[in-house]
């Protein structure tokens, strides 16, 4: 994935929104994600087409309201310009035909807004997740395509779960602590239920689970309530891949 392949081990991210303080609140958020660095911002289809060929990023955070065109436009110029960085949706347009062309486009996500900062974190390092099992990737026979079109590349079955490493500032502790709390549910468990049986932050719960999100260790389902936003549920289906550990601090 990406083009630049990043700089120093980092992804390179360039934030598109016509909303000059949107943007500004999003470049604040990739920016505060390890192994993230935006490299320039964009407020319309042609800036952004422009910014793409001048910065090369890797991943590009592309809203879909833009005032010259509508943001999915921009992506298959940016292909036949032969630019391969990645894009993420990060929009308000809740319309299915949105959704389904960002499909066809190939996104890499899709995130509704308003978004806090917990919603894009997990998906960025979800994303550079793939991003690094797909580039490590070797393809000897029609399994390995297999595991990465389906995206189970990021599952890693050969490497001992002990010598994988957390994300800078996740301790080992906390993540064998919600692991062994994800094994022993019965069902599944939304962030402020891990964060009441574990004694972590609701923050900190949601921010473990979605790292085991990201490493396919776990799967997430949404519950819709009477109101309000969906909640997150998590389900432990990492048939004993066990925590990582080393790397983060406490």
């Amino acid at each position: 994935m990406g083009e630049a392949g990043g700089i120093g081990g980092t992804i390179g991210v360039l934030v598109v929104d016509d909303d000059f303080r949107v943007a500004r609140v999003h470049r604040a958020y990739v920016e505060r994600v390890d192994a993230f660095r935006v490299v320039g911002v964009a407020g319309s289809g042609e800036q952004a087409l422009s910014a793409v060929g001048a910065l090369r990023p890797d991943l590009v955070l592309l809203d879909l309201y833009l005032p010259d065109v509508f943001g999915l436009d921009v992506i298959p110029r940016l292909r036949t310009a032969g630019h391969d960085c990645d894009v993420m949706v990060v929009s308000a347009a809740r319309e299915a035909d949105a959704v389904r062309g960002a499909v066809r486009h190939g996104v890499v996500d899709y995130l509704l807004k308003p978004f806090d900062f917990e919603d894009l974190r997990g998906r960025l390092e979800r994303y550079a997740a793939q991003r690094g099992m797909l580039r490590d990737t070797v393809v000897r026979g029609q399994a390995d395509v297999d595991r990465v079109l389906a995206g189970a590349a990021m599952s890693v079955p050969t490497v001992p779960s002990g010598l994988r490493r957390l994300p800078k500032g996740m301790s080992a502790e906390t993540a064998g602590l919600v692991e062994r709390t994800l094994r022993e549910a019965e069902g599944s468990l939304s962030a402020s239920e891990c964060a009441r049986l574990t004694g972590v932050s609701r923050v900190s719960a949601r921010r473990y689970l979605e790292y085991f999100h990201a490493v396919r260790a776990a799967e997430v389902s949404l519950r819709y309530g009477a109101t309000g936003r969906p909640e997150r549920r998590y389900r432990f289906v990492g048939a004993g891949r066990g925590a990582v550990s080393g790397g983060g601090r406490p």
